[in-house]
């Protein structure tokens, strides 16, 4: 603490405020119980998220081993959480459901762009020591399991990797062999993953089972139309048609109450959003290799997770349990993205 200069950006506060203001009108139509609770995760986030914005970047620094130790033993209790829907991703705190995996991400992202910056991946012993730090937290979370998340912490890692020197000819040949290594990919995945990516194909192949989410889904926001059916009015969620129609299919859930124009004014404020990520690293209104290197992270986090709810939600991309950021019902989630950009005002000036 202590230190005279502190980064201040009021637009991103306001996009945030106003993100989180989506969810909360559309919880309070369909759920009065969810609107408070997730009201309360707002306060709580926004306490945090200047809490944390204050401490001095030394402390975090410092925090570094011990917090990844505590990460990845913290995402390991999530086996012994009770099983919901085959998966175990939650562990149950006085009665509340917490995700460990979202609340980790904010730590896994600081820890990997601190050690990218101290030891950057340009050499064969500096790339193998972090794609083992990443790989043991990455496969905790993939085994429990959870497809989503972890393709959220690898697309992250990755955009941090190559912003801190990694050789691109080295980031095509993994692609390459990724691409032929895709059978045993596939062997890797659960039954209900492939189910998933087949009924991407074809949904109609299995309406009533494994296509049934996707359908509901494309149902809800094609009926949405340009204006929506209005607030409180949409039948695919009232009427428990929508699966995960507050959490994993809210996007459809607010399209087909709020129409295209909804839709458009909710991806608009996230564009806004991810350009404010952009703007002081373009502009050098941040300074290190720290804090740029982390900034890519945080936007490369955001963007996957909108691009893949809202994409399967459209039925453009495979269902998979992503949430809308700061969107969706969720706690974990919420806290989560405070927590991160948090850490980015603590570190801009590092």
């Amino acid at each position: 603490m202590g230190r005279n200069t502190r980064y201040n950006d009021s637009v991103t506060v306001i996009t945030l405020i106003l993100l989180s203001s989506f969810g909360l009108f559309l919880l309070l139509t369909i759920n009065n119980a969810l609107f408070w609770q997730q009201l309360l995760f707002v306060g709580i986030g926004i306490g945090l998220f200047f809490f944390i914005s204050r401490i001095d970047v030394v402390i975090f620094k410092w925090f570094v081993p011990f917090g990844y130790v505590l990460g990845n033993l913290f995402l390991l209790s999530s086996y012994i959480g009770p099983a919901i829907r085959g998966a175990k991703r939650w562990i149950v705190i006085g009665g509340s459901q917490i995700q460990p995996s979202e609340l980790v991400k904010p730590l896994m992202l600081f820890i990997f762009s601190y050690l990218i910056t101290k030891y950057p991946p340009k050499h064969a012993r500096a790339i193998l020591f972090h794609v083992v730090l990443f790989v043991i937290p990455f496969f905790i979370i993939f085994r429990q399991p959870d497809l989503g998340t972890s393709l959220v912490y690898a697309a992250m890692w990755l955009a941090m990797m190559v912003m801190g020197g990694l050789p691109l000819p080295l980031v095509f040949g993994s692609l390459g062999i990724g691409i032929v290594g895709l059978p045993l990919i596939w062997r890797l995945l659960a039954e209900y993953q492939r189910s998933r990516i087949y009924t991407f194909i074809n949904p109609l192949s299995d309406p009533k089972g494994a296509g049934y989410n996707a359908i509901q889904a494309m149902i809800a926001v094609g009926s949405g139309e340009f204006f929506g059916r209005g607030l409180g009015l949409g039948t695919q969620s009232h009427l428990r048609f929508l699966p995960e129609y507050f959490t994993d299919f809210m996007f459809a859930t607010l399209v087909e109450e709020l129409g295209f124009i909804g839709g458009a004014l909710l991806l608009g404020l996230y564009g806004v959003l991810l350009w404010r990520l952009l703007y002081p690293m373009i502009h050098g209104k941040i300074h290190g290799r720290l804090p740029v290197i982390y900034t890519v992270g945080l936007f490369m986090m955001l963007l996957t997770q909108i691009v893949v709810n809202c994409g399967m939600n459209m039925g453009i991309l495979p269902v998979t349990g992503i949430t809308l950021p700061l969107v969706s019902y969720g706690g974990s989630s919420l806290l989560s993205i405070a927590i991160s950009f948090g850490i980015l005002w603590a570190i801009a000036f590092e």
